[in-house]
């Protein structure tokens, strides 16, 4: 029964540091685009790092569990409007700019040059 128990707990455990480390890296790079010049972003980053090293040794898992949904929230709040995405990524301005041609056409790379038959 002990063991089953301590399974349980660090399964737990396991998918809180999970959530957290999601929830972390979700904000960090949300920060990026709140923030307009590295110099900002340094700071803004480093305070998101004190607010989550604040709570570093808090060991209930209730506790924890209230707290991580409370992160969540926060960050669904204040999550930026129109975050920025990579040109080329999906969602990007340049993604899938120039498509892949349908079947049946053939592309002949001979660069102008013709047969001398």
């Amino acid at each position: 029964m002990i063991g089953a128990t301590t399974a349980a707990y660090l399964a737990r455990r396991a998918a809180q540091q999970e959530r957290v480390r999601i929830l972390y890296r979700r904000a960090l790079k949300d920060t990026l685009n709140w923030a307009v010049h590295r110099h900002l972003f340094y700071q803004d980053a480093s305070d998101l790092r004190e607010k989550f090293e604040a709570n570093k040794h808090v060991e209930d898992l209730d506790t924890i569990d209230k707290m991580i949904a409370a992160g969540e929230a926060t960050y669904n709040k204040w999550r930026h409007p129109d975050p920025y995405i990579v040109p080329w990524a999906p969602g990007g301005s340049k993604f899938t700019r120039n498509p892949v041609p349908p079947s049946g056409i053939e592309i002949v790379y001979d660069y102008g040059k013709e047969d001398n038959d």
